[in-house]
């Protein structure tokens, strides 16, 4: 199967697999696309939580930003995990210098265990330089909730929240239901145009860590392949269910999902 898009990640790495850059990578691969990295921190962590996080300086990230793009143009870009103020300047850098539209950005700020990822200073920074140069955001709702100051308890609130990002100059915004206590999951996408309220019945399971940077990257590699942004969402939040579904229940505390079940071998293969 030849690829049908390329795809550059600038995010973290999960020396656990589950999500970050690995998570990234695979969802990429199992979609069709071809996956190019920039990695900003490597972590140490299983699926109960962050022992440790090593930055990686700013301008090495920068350098393999622009060195890989100038070999191999991505047709989008996803960015994930960007722990300091100077990592995130030195990415925007590089972005003014390659020039891609297709920006997907996801706000990671907290693990799933709780560990904090980001440290104030660069939350200011992303917040006011580095949303406005992304094509969409994908906060869930503690990350929408530092973003815009505000307290999200319904779908209403989501709304507003959305809303607030978009004074801040996003162009489209996914603001990810799977922290509400609802029987229901609500996803909600906004732009100047629409608003859009994806349905979903909850799954229950411990397993979904990752889900955050394998929706964004399935919707980046939809959206690479040219999809229109709204079908790559939908599709995206299929997948994600359909992964979450499979419950692989690996390690002790909120297991990794499964990023091949798109994939169907060949019976060659089997």
């Amino acid at each position: 199967m030849k690829p049908k898009s390329k795809i550059l990640i600038i995010a973290g790495s999960d020396s656990s697999g589950g999500a970050g850059i690995q998570a990234d990578i695979k969802t990429v691969t199992a979609l069709g696309g071809y996956a190019m990295t920039a990695i900003t921190a490597v972590t140490s962590q299983n699926t109960t939580g962050v022992l440790s996080v090593m930055a990686v300086p700013p301008k090495e990230i920068e350098k393999q930003i622009l060195f890989t793009s100038k070999d191999i143009k991505p047709d989008a870009i996803k960015i994930g995990m960007l722990h300091s103020s100077e990592v995130i300047l030195s990415v925007i850098k590089a972005l003014n210098k390659i020039k891609i539209k297709k920006i997907i950005l996801d706000p990671v700020m907290v693990a799933k265990g709780g560990f904090k990822l980001i440290n104030d200073k660069a939350i200011k920074v992303l917040k006011y330089k580095l949303i406005r140069k992304a094509h969409l955001i994908t906060p869930n709702i503690p990350e929408a909730e530092v973003l815009t100051n505000t307290k999200i308890k319904n779908q209403e609130d989501m709304i507003k929240a959305a809303y607030i990002l978009l004074k801040l100059g996003v162009k489209n915004i996914l603001i990810k239901g799977g922290h509400a206590k609802t029987k229901s999951m609500r996803d909600i996408f906004l732009n100047k145009k629409k608003l859009i309220i994806y349905k979903n019945k909850r799954i229950k399971t411990k397993n979904t860590h990752g889900t955050g940077c394998t929706l964004s990257s399935a919707i980046t590699t939809f959206f690479a392949c040219g999809k229109t942004l709204n079908k790559s969402c939908e599709l995206a939040i299929k997948y994600v269910n359909q992964s979450i579904l499979s419950n692989l229940n690996y390690g002790k505390g909120h297991g990794p999902i499964n990023h091949l079940n798109s994939l169907k071998i060949d019976r060659k293969f089997k």
